[in-house]
């Protein structure tokens, strides 16, 4: 594999472009900076007519911000963007949608209230005299749904739609506004095999028709069974250019990571103490009576097919919801169902897989953020900031937060920093069990890594972990017991000593262990 200094130029793009003809896109030595920290140093990319392209690197390489860049949203500090040949001048939004720039961003933006075929046509409704026509409106969607060959009907409420479907209509929305350059941006990340399936199959028949994708995606094994060709960035700088069919997982990571290495499981085997969260008989929507019992300083993962039953847990515990029976205890003491209080005050900490709806407030500082949890829980009329950043920079430091700016908005950090936060808000401090739900969701093998530390960190202390993840080899690398779930009821808890990969893929997939 081709790589080359991060330290030094990018890759030539002469030879990857002279046997196809002008790209439909090119960036030339973009520059940007902020505050004097260098995001992209002299980037130079190509993306052909009919190709997948992926994008991949670490958090904070550089991917959001080159994305930000060729959808108008930032202006380039140096260097060109070039569309079809022409040479842009400075981009808008505005500027590079009529250019045909498109993307579908990871957090789903399709009005739930609105039908599908509202949201397919949202902006471009077909109206006389000032009247919409809905027959028409439900045709023409009806039209652009079939011509992608996807089954999804036009009149139902966009809130109705399973994940999956929600991400190919926003794909078919892009596309039926014009779009010829797609830019995908973790379209999988919240998608179990199947709707992921489905996905690759709409990328593969739009490339076939000869739009040009720009894939953005942590997920490395799709991006090796997707993607025509593969850039990976590595500290605002272009690291490598191949084609995939030159690619191996190994040699990507590698190329990635740099000189830093993936950590792999602890060679000390944990020695859980006494029983510290107990689930006794607890029912709610899918989820059968179930019960469960972890112990100080033991790490169980709850697994199974998506919607059936473990994603009920996080409500469960975290007194967001009321459960329908059972109980759930601390310690030996049975906290109040249906209060986030009695949770906390128990030392129960649950952090969510949906970081920016539930666990963080996007429009606030990385310090305000990060205090949430203990202002919340004591005046939070009063604020003393010198204390409170005080707090945050110790915050930041223990658990390897890294921002641009010494204050942003936590909207504005990579995937995993907003990842780190979280966790450094939830799980700072003393508590005695937690659920951890998806816990490195759409971030990178670098950041993911560094979590992965955090939660041995916690269990080493006392803590009893509860994950969920439909990660398996995370729930490997992490996990003393897998406890898998379908319909609701368990059908396996076992020691992880005791069960292989393939093991647990059977087992969730409906069989019987071998």
């Amino acid at each position: 594999m081709a790589v080359s200094d991060a330290k030094g130029t990018s890759p030539d793009l002469e030879a990857a472009t002279s046997a196809d003809g002008v790209p439909v896109l090119e960036l030339r030595g973009v520059r940007k900076a902020f505050g004097g920290a260098q995001a992209l140093a002299g980037v130079d990319f190509t993306l052909r007519p009919g190709e997948v392209h992926a994008v991949v690197g670490m958090n904070g390489a550089g991917k959001s911000t080159l994305v930000e860049l060729i959808c108008g949203t930032f202006t380039q500090d140096g260097g060109d963007i070039v569309i079809d040949g022409r040479r842009q001048g400075p981009l808008t939004p505005r500027r590079a949608h009529a250019a045909g720039v498109s993307i579908v961003h990871q957090r789903r933006t399709l009005v739930g209230e609105l039908s599908v075929a509202e949201n397919l046509l949202l902006g471009r409704l077909p109206t006389r005299a000032g009247r919409v026509l809905w027959r028409r409106t439900r045709e023409e969607a009806a039209a652009a749904l079939a011509d992608l060959g996807l089954d999804v009907d036009p009149g139902a409420p966009a809130r109705s739609l399973d994940p999956g479907e929600q991400t190919l209509v926003e794909i078919a929305r892009e596309v039926h506004h014009g779009g010829r350059v797609l830019i995908l941006d973790e379209p999988t990340a919240a998608l179990g095999g199947r709707d992921a399936d489905r996905v690759h199959g709409l990328v593969r028949t739009l490339r076939d028709r000869g739009k040009a994708v720009i894939y953005i995606s942590h997920r490395l094994d799709e991006v090796l069974s997707l993607a025509d060709r593969v850039t990976v960035m590595r500290d605002g700088r272009v690291a490598a250019v191949e084609d995939r069919t030159a690619l191996d997982l190994p040699a990507l990571v590698r190329a990635m990571v740099g000189d830093r290495l993936v950590q792999g499981r602890p060679e000390t085997a944990r020695s859980p103490g006494a029983a510290v969260l107990t689930l006794s008989g607890l029912s709610h929507g899918r989820l059968r009576p179930f019960d469960l019992q972890i112990r100080a300083g033991e790490v169980v993962a709850v697994l199974g097919p998506a919607g059936d039953g473990q994603s009920e847990l996080f409500g469960l515990l975290s007194g967001l919801r009321r459960a329908r029976s059972g109980t759930v205890a601390v310690r030996g003491a049975v906290i109040r169902s249906g209060s986030v209080t009695a949770a906390l005050d128990a030392g129960l900490r649950c952090v969510p897989g949906d970081r920016l709806s539930y666990g963080l407030v996007p429009g606030l500082g990385v310090d305000e953020n990060l205090d949430l949890v203990r202002r919340g829980r004591l005046r939070p009329w009063l604020v003393r900031w010198r204390d409170l950043h005080a707090r945050a920079r110790s915050a930041r430091d223990r658990y390897g937060v890294t921002t641009l700016q010494d204050d942003p908005p936590v909207a504005a950090l990579s995937g995993g920093n907003q990842q780190k936060v979280l966790l450094s808000a939830w799980l700072d401090g003393d508590l005695a069990a937690c659920l951890l739900e998806e816990p490195t969701n759409g971030v990178d093998v670098a950041a993911k890594a560094d979590i992965h530390r955090i939660v041995d960190g916690l269990a080493g202390r006392g803590t009893a972990v509860l994950l969920t993840s439909s990660d398996i080899d995370e729930v490997i690398r992490l996990a003393d017991r897998a406890v898998v779930v379908r319909a609701g009821r368990t059908v396996a808890d076992l020691p992880m000593d005791q069960v292989s990969r393939d093991d647990l893929v059977t087992l969730i997939a409906g069989g019987d262990q071998s």
